[in-house]
């Protein structure tokens, strides 16, 4: 069991850095690599991200942004909002990581400037944010069959107030 659940992690883990190798961000608004448009969907909002990752925006949810890059292989969705500390630690959950919620022992380099472009910092640099990640076929989600990986990044703001980052491809 554990070595399939390293073996998952792993293979989650290469997914990721490959797909970031590959797809990089946009230099300008767009650009074209092997035929197909990179950039940003302008007409994609906080609701078609939210319905593509299956993820219910909270009612006392405030500050609600979200975008999808456009990339050739696989499109990044960003979904990002503030809410309760339970409200959070819910959602974490129901993406279904085999790991919980945790803090962040290693601060990886972003995948480039994603989250800036909703004028957010970059979830991998702060401090004390947690995090958990997910490949959803892997652990047989069928509601969000149609992604490779999703994860989540909680940042602690104030008293029973967090910043949630979530990220599909």
């Amino acid at each position: 069991m554990t070595s399939t659940r390293g073996a998952h992690v792993v293979a989650a883990l290469t997914t990721v850095l490959l797909l970031s190798a590959c797809s990089g961000s946009p230099t300008g608004d767009q650009r074209v690599t092997d035929g197909r448009t990179s950039g940003w969907d302008k007409k994609a909002g906080p609701a078609e991200v939210s319905a593509f990752m299956h993820v219910t925006v909270p009612r006392d949810a405030s500050g609600t942004k979200g975008a999808v890059q456009i990339n050739p292989q696989d499109n990044v969705h960003l979904l990002s909002f503030e809410t309760s500390e339970k409200n959070a630690e819910d959602i974490a959950k129901d993406l279904r990581s085999q790991d919980p919620l945790k803090a962040r022992k290693v601060n990886f380099a972003p995948d480039g400037k994603r989250f800036s472009h909703l004028g957010l910092s970059e979830p991998q640099t702060l401090k004390g944010v947690r995090w958990a990640g997910v490949c959803p076929p892997c652990v047989k989600d069928d509601r969000r069959k149609k992604m490779q990986w999703i994860e989540i990044y909680v940042e602690t703001l104030q008293a029973d107030r967090t910043r949630v980052y979530l990220q599909a491809f």
